[in-house]
């Protein structure tokens, strides 16, 4: 999961965005969803901020972001977080 400023998001696997519920074939362009988006072919988790999410633009200033992660066998009862913080101008 990720959170922002306190705010949990809902992520979005993207290899479940396509119609078909398959993964997207390469290549493909895909309507991103106003959630975080987990990429599970790179590893990669990211969130922009749009109109729609629940934080549609980050004010300026300082913020802080939390990931709770776990291995799949191990299940969410095992989880970990990482914190950073960032800074929009």
């Amino acid at each position: 999961t990720l959170t922002i400023d306190g705010i949990a998001l809902p992520v979005t696997r993207l290899d479940e965005l396509s119609a078909s519920g398959g993964a997207p074939e390469p290549g493909a362009q895909v309507e991103l969803p106003p959630t975080a988006v987990y990429d599970p072919g790179n590893h990669v988790l990211s969130f922009q901020p749009q109109i729609g999410a629940l934080i549609e633009e980050f004010s300026q200033g300082e913020h802080t972001a939390v990931v709770t992660y776990w291995k799949t066998l191990d299940g969410p009862e095992k989880s970990r977080t990482f914190q950073w913080r960032f800074i929009t101008d």
